[in-house]
């Protein structure tokens, strides 16, 4: 059984802060799946992405991590340094897990957070043997956690879901953690300026040399779902983009700005 020691509550907390600061609009659910890869000449690789239900009166589609920047008129690299450094995030937990674990560490994560609620769910699988690819994988994944079966997707993602359903399945080792939602006094909404001033591009928080979130080939499958949930932009055509908060000095700033205007 996983140890969830303070260091790794506290881990917890700050991925979850992360991820508030990220969604710009008001939601309901969310899912994130990350994978971390043990290369055998030490490297690691892996993907990270999420999913984000809006919240409203009527049923919401679920909004990808990669479509956020076109949607809210955010400027892209810059959103995608905040990925970057939350895929960082999950790489740091799992190196902390290794701390006590004895059998094995896991190879990919599901959060979800919910009512309130903060769910884990580590897996064990052997990703470099996998009958799936990372493509599969995710096509998979959205049919487990988001519900998007064969009526909703095209030719080729049905096949994959048609292979995955009538194939052999394999009991493998999971653990799961559920707790509160960790945090409070966060606003539910990204963190950027509209200001004509910009915000510093060159702060070291953002330029992380351990943000890699997958090569080139699995960032191309992304993309080719991003594509396929038929999000398009609200604002491509507008000139100048809303300036994300990138530095953790930024970001306490922020906290310290909106907890006086709520206090009370």
């Amino acid at each position: 059984m996983l140890n969830h020691t303070k260091k790794i509550k506290e881990m917890y907390e700050d991925i979850q802060r992360r991820l508030y600061y990220m969604i710009p609009e008001k939601w309901e659910k969310l899912y994130l799946y990350s994978s971390v890869i043990d290369m055998p000449n030490g490297d690691k690789k892996g993907e990270l992405y999420f999913y984000y239900i809006p919240k409203g009166i009527l049923k919401k589609k679920p909004v990808n991590v990669y479509e956020i920047p076109n949607k809210f008129n955010l400027d892209e690299s810059d959103y995608l340094k905040l990925v970057g450094i939350l895929y960082t995030k999950i790489k740091k937990l799992r190196e902390e897990f290794r701390k006590s674990e004895t059998g094995g560490l896991w190879s990919n994560i599901t959060m979800s957070i919910e009512n309130n609620r903060f769910k884990v769910e580590y897996n064990y699988e052997d990703l470099n043997h996998s009958d799936f690819n990372s493509y599969e994988r995710h096509i998979i994944w959205r049919y487990e956690y988001l519900g998007i079966g064969e009526e909703q997707v095209g030719k080729k993602d049905r096949e994959i879901l048609k292979r995955y359903l009538l194939g052999p399945k394999m009991i493998r080792r999971k653990e799961k953690y559920e707790t509160g939602i960790y945090i409070s006094d966060v606003e539910n909404k990204i963190a950027y300026n509209t200001d004509e001033t910009p915000v510093n591009r060159n702060n070291n928080s953002g330029n992380n040399s351990d943000n890699n979130i997958g090569n080139s080939k699995e960032m191309q499958q992304i993309n080719s779902i991003k594509k396929e949930d038929g999000k398009e932009s609200l604002e491509k055509n507008k000139s100048r983009k809303n300036q994300l908060l990138l530095s953790e000095e930024q970001i306490k700033k922020y906290e310290e700005k909106y907890k006086k205007q709520h206090k009370n």
